[in-house]
């Protein structure tokens, strides 16, 4: 039996609404660490579902660091003025500039890495492996490579505020809590 109390506490943890909590403790067996994953899982399948809606609103939110050295700017989107005006969107926005202030990303998305990237580094990385077996060369490559990406791609980015989650996730985590097909357009960081 799922009690009020458990569904409140997930609820609190997670901000997600009160009849997708219950579902989820339900199919956790009342384990809210497993209810988190459950959670999350379906956080994806969510936003596989609303990617065709069209988004129509959404806000710019800057983060400004080390006393004006640093600053970034981004534009997250959404359908409604509803949820763009909402706090917790809002802080969402926030985190994200302040994560392209920490991190320097160079891409939003992996779309965006040109195959030309892709040679630079991959000429760079083939010092690396100079005098290493030829059947590893490849599988060595290929690693170096999804590291040296995964680090200058925005979505792919550990966050710097929880590690265990990415930029997507929380992205996703966004469509889930709000209903509403979320993303991130586009960002710039100035540094002096």
């Amino acid at each position: 039996m799922i009690t009020t109390e458990q569904i409140k506490e997930l609820r609190n943890r997670t901000g997600i609404s009160i009849g997708q909590c219950k579902s989820a403790l339900e199919e956790a067996g009342g384990d809210i660490e497993k209810a988190i994953v459950v959670l999350s899982k379906k956080g994806g399948d969510i936003a596989a579902k609303k990617a065709h809606r069209e988004l129509n609103s959404g806000t710019v939110a800057t983060y400004i660091h080390n006393g004006g050295k640093v600053g970034a700017m981004i534009e997250l989107l959404c359908e409604t003025d509803f949820v763009a005006k909402n706090e917790e969107f809002q802080k969402l926005a926030y985190d994200i500039a302040m994560q392209v202030a920490a991190t320097s990303p160079t891409f939003l998305s992996k779309e965006e890495i040109k195959e030309e990237d892709k040679i630079k580094a991959m000429e760079v990385f083939q010092k690396e492996v100079e005098g290493k077996p030829e059947e590893m060369k490849e599988k060595i490559l290929a690693g170096k490579l999804e590291a040296y990406f995964k680090e200058k791609i925005l979505l792919e980015q550990s966050f710097i505020k929880d590690s265990e989650k990415t930029i997507k996730d929380l992205v996703e985590g966004a469509i889930q809590k709000f209903g509403e097909k979320t993303e991130v357009a586009r960002f710039v960081r100035f540094s002096i």
